[in-house]
């Protein structure tokens, strides 16, 4: 499969929310400008482009569907962990695709970039070493995207020097209200902080804002900003899935 001319199709979740949308498209419009950075040639996608696997329009066939005549893709989905959106619903869209080669990347999370992002959104809320530190993550039903989320409160447990609960807004236990008494109750008076784990705003970060904590710090993007870590993370997924395929390519070869 020879991917060194390929695309990056940035495929989020999708949201209603305006500064949800302004939010991710910021983020793409950087990737896009950050290309013609990237040292090697096979890390620079030919082309950059944004897609959702939900609510939100063009959809991923319809994404993949606008390139030029056969130009190969790389999928990047935009989505903290892998979940069933991209075990499932992005690996269908994948294998459904004929007329083009295409190649699904990892998810974002974990990576210790996004704890940087993270950190520096608890200091940009006025967070203190004192207060308590639940990650509010969306929550999935498959096991595989918990345990990225509660490897990234691990992560960032770590970087805090101190404990990190983690609370989930959906399908999976504690939910953020009930991290966020506990944590409350256990704390000695201390202020309780969401660390918002979310893309960008929207419902989730709406739903982290009534759960009760003292201080909810901003999701990893917003409209006006998207973090030079977030655009290297895309960036790698790109350029880590275009050297698996040439290294497949080159195991593959006759006489190899």
């Amino acid at each position: 499969m020879d991917l060194t001319t390929a695309a990056l199709i940035g495929i989020s979740h999708g949201t209603a929310s305006p500064d949800g949308q302004a939010a991710v498209q910021r983020l793409i419009d950087a990737v896009e400008v950050s290309t013609t950075a990237r040292s090697a040639p096979a890390a620079a996608p030919a082309a950059v482009r944004l897609g959702h696997v939900d609510v939100q329009q063009p959809d991923v066939a319809a994404t993949l569907g606008a390139l030029p005549p056969s130009m190969p893709a790389v999928v990047v989905p935009l989505l903290l962990s892998a979940g069933y959106h991209v075990h499932v619903d992005l690996r269908r869209e994948i294998e459904a695709v004929a007329d083009r080669q295409v190649r699904l990347a990892a998810a974002l999370g974990p990576d210790d970039r996004l704890v940087e992002v993270l950190s520096r959104r608890l200091d940009e809320a006025g967070a203190s070493p004192d207060d308590r530190v639940v990650l509010a993550v969306a929550g999935s039903s498959d096991v595989r995207a918990v345990d990225d989320c509660r490897d990234m409160g691990e992560r960032l447990a770590t970087a805090l020097g101190a404990p990190v609960a983690v609370g989930f807004l959906s399908a999976a236990e504690p939910r953020l209200a009930d991290a966020i008494a506990a944590v409350r109750a256990d704390g000695g008076g201390r202020r309780v902080v969401a660390a918002s784990y979310l893309l960008a705003p929207g419902y989730f970060q709406d739903l982290a804002a009534a759960a009760g904590a003292d201080l909810l710090t901003e999701p990893l993007l917003t409209p006006d900003d998207a973090p030079k870590e977030l655009v290297d993370v895309v960036l790698d997924r790109f350029a880590e899935t275009v050297a698996e395929a040439v290294a497949e390519a080159a195991d593959a070869a006759p006489g190899a």
